[in-house]
């Protein structure tokens, strides 16, 4: 039997009748649900957004202000906290030298090894009152091999470092500090500096931090703040030093300024070993134990000193996937810290009240849930949802005039990138919806991912060989390992939205809808960042 042509079975007429169909009975059922359920919910939304909006907008203006103020008035460490340099006596000899411990937590990095210990064993300290504890987890025997064998050179010069190892890397980080502080050596030491593996300090950093816990016995912690060897590397680097030297320039300053709190980085930075163990020592419980221990020993009276004119080198993660690794961590364990502490903060009878505020209020629900909700919820799923739906408007102080001052007030800590605001206001919006989603797991403590640590990957100076090298060969790569689709399909709805407000809008949200979606297509295909090839 001849078989039928698919116009005979089903002819034109049908399929178009059809189509015509199904899309007459989805208006129907949109308009049936479109002002009884769709419009009151999404005005629900557009409040709880210029809410969120809101107290983030008096957040930043509140920093603004303090930090204006502490500039205006000279508020240096110096003149806050007693500081003299520690001098050589001729009696005591190097004993009037407190004794200090050096960690450096270690995990397969074998790019940048070399950097951290060589400048950890150049630290201007007497030789005998100084422990280099290199902490390495490797599971890479040939990388554990050469950091082994670069501190028996550096060991055969004197220098008092010792290499560690454990059989299992439980507790990642906060585990191997913590089994770090259990070598006899390092009980008799008065304190701790956490470098991590690609830190570089100047010789004179335990000079310049040293003093200040010496002669000021309540002060637990002197952090420095971070400097980037590779800011100029790509635009991915560039746009993560305007984020995180707004930290440095404004967060941490007033925080240290105003109430003597704020986040230990983890690295860079001085802690006194006695508050370490009156706070209870190193914790594994999230994926944020610098934090954690922060929180902890704020709440047993102990202050922190954040010193910004003592800077450390260090690297940025320079490819797409170090980076959105590092941003989840940075987002899911401060959320789901504070899930685990809010009670024990509210409880707390050894700080004040306005303490207690500032750290639930300001430092969690502010900086650390409502910064990332509110970036991707608002601006790219409700504001794009209101162009679908006329009935529901954004007042243009909300879609405009608060995240145009909050992007200013972001400028001052990197005036030279002030340029680039632009692609750092559509990079953040991206990212946001990483930050979001790992800020839900973790207050959540939703699937496994909530206490997943990878270490961010470091490249040192691995493309720079790699480009310099005699027959260097073409990337390869998979096109399908480089597609985010979660990315994608938020870029596509962004897309239709400011197709849809062009064509029917009145609010020229279009022209921030498309070019967010081009974002987003951008991000989603991969190509941002260093794309390091496979040889």
């Amino acid at each position: 039997m001849d078989r039928l042509p698919a116009t005979t079975i089903l002819p034109d007429a049908l399929i178009q009748g059809t189509a015509d169909d199904i899309s007459m009975q989805m208006a129907l059922i949109w308009g049936q649900i479109k002002a009884p359920l769709i419009v009151p919910l999404l005005r629900v939304a557009v409040v709880i957004c210029l809410t969120m909006s809101v107290m983030l907008f008096m957040e930043r203006v509140y920093m603004g202000i303090v930090i204006t103020f502490l500039k205006l008035l000279g508020r240096k460490p110096e003149k806050m906290y007693k500081w003299e340099p520690l001098k050589d006596d001729a009696e005591l000899g190097n004993s009037a030298y407190p004794k200090v411990l050096i960690q450096i937590p270690m995990y397969n990095e074998k790019e940048v090894y070399k950097l951290s210990i060589g400048a950890a064993c150049g630290l201007s300290w007497p030789s005998d009152r100084i422990f280099i504890q290199i902490l390495d987890d490797s599971t890479d025997d040939k990388i554990k091999a050469m950091v082994e064998l670069e501190c028996q050179i550096w060991a055969s010069k004197g220098i008092n470092i010792m290499y560690e190892i454990r059989d299992n890397r439980v507790g990642y980080k906060a585990g191997a500090l913590k089994e770090g502080l259990k070598r006899n050596y390092a009980k008799h030491c008065d304190y701790v500096v956490i470098f991590d593996a690609d830190f570089q300090p100047e010789p004179d950093f335990l000079r310049r931090t040293i003093p200040f816990l010496v002669h000021n016995p309540e002060l637990a912690l002197v952090q420095a703040r971070w400097i980037f060897v590779n800011a100029d590397e790509c635009l991915l680097t560039r746009l993560q030093e305007m984020s995180l030297d707004y930290h440095f320039t404004v967060e941490q300053e007033v925080g240290s300024a105003t109430h003597a709190f704020f986040g230990f980085n983890g690295t860079a930075g001085v802690w006194r070993i006695a508050a370490i163990n009156e706070a209870g020592g190193w914790k594994d419980r999230t994926t944020v134990e610098d934090m954690d221990l922060s929180v902890r020993a704020s709440l047993k009276g102990w202050k922190f000193l954040y010193l910004g004119s003592v800077q450390v080198k260090n690297e940025l993660p320079s490819t797409l996937n170090a980076f959105r690794h590092q941003q989840h961590r940075w987002s899911c364990g401060p959320a789901n810290l504070f899930r685990k502490m809010l009670k024990e903060i509210i409880t707390n009878k050894k700080v004040s009240i306005w303490k207690k505020v500032y750290v639930i209020y300001s430092f969690f629900v502010v900086r650390k849930i409502v910064g990332h909700i509110v970036t991707f919820i608002f601006y790219c799923v409700v504001l794009p949802l209101t162009v679908l739906v006329p009935e529901v408007e954004v007042p243009k102080w909300g879609a405009v005039h608060i995240p145009f001052t909050i992007t200013i007030l972001n400028a001052v800590g990197t005036p030279r990138s002030v340029h680039l605001l632009f692609y750092w206001i559509l990079f953040e919006n991206v990212m946001s919806l990483h930050r979001t989603k790992a800020t839900f797991i973790g207050l959540l403590e939703a699937g496994r991912s909530v206490n997943e640590w990878i270490v961010t990957e470091k490249l040192g100076d691995a493309l720079k060989a790699k480009s310099t090298s005699k027959a260097p060969r073409k990337p390869r790569f998979r096109f399908g390992e480089r597609l985010h689709l979660l990315e994608l399909t938020i870029g596509a709805f962004l897309f239709f939205s400011g197709c849809y407000d062009y064509a029917f809008g009145k609010n020229y949200y279009f022209i921030y809808l498309i070019l967010q979606s081009i974002a987003f297509f951008i991000v989603g295909i991969g190509y941002v960042g260093t794309i390091v090839p496979n040889t």
